[in-house]
């Protein structure tokens, strides 16, 4: 009798990408059962503390029953969500914003519900490495524009970013302040991307997770720009804004509400986001606007202060980025992903070694980022400095011809 046939996975199953960013994790695990510290630059885990009124308000919910929640997301949020956006000059009702598990959940809603199977978005490249996955979870393909360290990852003209719009082009897809380069589009980048969204008919999403953080320049909303209150679609989360990356809160938002009625059926679907985290994001949401002034000092002397060392490393290419907390850095290696992984299986300084992402998962074009790696400043300053002198020490130990062999 002949055997059954296995069961096979779907195509899209198939071609679910791996982070790159957490790849290196079990090479990282094995370092630590050694007894070596791991600086982790890899990962946007900051160490600022979560606001004590979002731990409270955790610790004083007192239901009987932990029950299911509005699909649209609390009442108490979304009300709170408005007045947040209120203080950027947003004006925002409920009816526009849908709560979301994380800002992870947003985009995914957002690639749904703007385009179809095989349909495209153009994005920038090197961009936040889990669109990937979620475009192959809408079963949508991701068109990239290449942007350079070389010009801190700015856009390119508007011819460049035109020769990408194909028929199935449905929306472009921005990240600005940038998540993995610390870029911070200017106004006129983003009327630019405007006057193509508005000739080519295609919506805009924007990614605005890092909105305080910006140290230099000032960061512009989407939903600022002229004339495209039903193109914009603005994704959001508390995961960096209150260091609450476990609580899984975030939204989608738009003004253009058969985006915003899809939006909610699909949140019909998964029922609703974590109940007791949305009453916390309240509180969070409720902090005074000087809250976020000490914070966003703190990342700009970590910035500053990685930059600068950065510089001290012969063959760096790096433009002092202006927002979020990340720098995406060009080092002398060539092959970064190897380096990366050196770092965690043969190299330590004084038992310790510096853990990076490399670049090349920040991309969707093949063979980009291989020189690249981001490094995320979410440790304190001592920290930072200590792990950027086992960084220098471990470029300048892998580039003697016998290391890397």
């Amino acid at each position: 009798m002949a055997s059954p046939e296995k069961v096979g996975l779907s195509g899209r199953a198939k071609q679910m990408p791996a982070s790159p960013i957490r790849k290196l994790i079990p090479f990282a695990e094995e370092a630590k059962k050694k007894g070596i510290k791991i600086f982790h630059l890899n990962i946007g885990q900051p160490d600022i503390p979560t606001p004590k009124e979002f731990m409270q308000a955790v610790r004083k919910y007192d239901k009987s029953v932990l029950a299911y929640g509005n699909s649209q997301g609390d009442a108490s949020l979304l009300e709170e969500l408005v007045r947040y956006y209120k203080r950027y000059n947003i004006d925002l009702q409920t009816r526009d914003i849908v709560v979301t598990t994380g800002g992870s959940e947003a985009i995914i809603f957002a690639m749904i519900c703007v385009a179809d199977v095989d349909d495209e978005i153009i994005v920038f490249e090197p961009f936040y490495t889990n669109y990937n996955g979620f475009a192959k979870m809408a079963d949508v393909r991701l068109i990239p524009v290449t942007t350079y360290a070389e010009t801190g990852f700015h856009l390119p003209g508007k011819e460049e970013i035109e020769e990408k719009i194909t028929p199935r082009t449905k929306a472009i897809l921005v990240s600005s302040p940038g998540n993995p380069t610390g870029v911070v589009y200017t106004g006129e980048e983003l009327e630019m991307l405007a006057s193509i969204c508005k000739e080519r008919n295609l919506f805009l999403l924007s990614d605005e997770v890092y909105r305080e953080f910006v140290y230099d320049g000032e960061h512009v909303s989407a939903f600022e720009l002229d004339d495209m209150e039903d193109r914009v679609i603005v994704l959001d989360s508390i995961s960096k804004r209150f260091s609450a990356c476990g609580a899984r809160i975030g939204c989608i938002a738009s003004k253009n509400q058969m985006v915003m009625s899809t939006a909610l059926r699909m949140g019909q679907a998964r029922l609703c986001s974590p109940s007791i985290e949305q009453q916390a994001a309240t509180e969070a949401l409720r902090l005074p606007p000087g809250y976020f002034e000490k914070i966003k000092e703190e990342y700009r002397k970590r910035r500053d202060l990685v930059f600068e060392e950065l510089m001290q490393i012969p063959g760096v290419v790096c433009i002092k980025p202006q927002g979020a907390f990340y720098i995406m850095a060009k080092l002398p290696v060539e092959d970064v992903e190897d380096f990366a992984r050196w770092m965690l299986t043969d190299f330590n300084l004084e038992n310790k070694t510096t853990m990076v992402a490399p670049g090349p998962g920040f991309y969707a074009t093949i063979g980009k980022g291989k020189d690249e790696a981001r490094i995320a400043y979410v440790l304190n300053l001592d920290d930072l400095r200590e792990a950027m002198r086992v960084l220098k020490a471990g470029i300048q130990v892998y580039n003697q011809p016998e290391a890397a062999n």
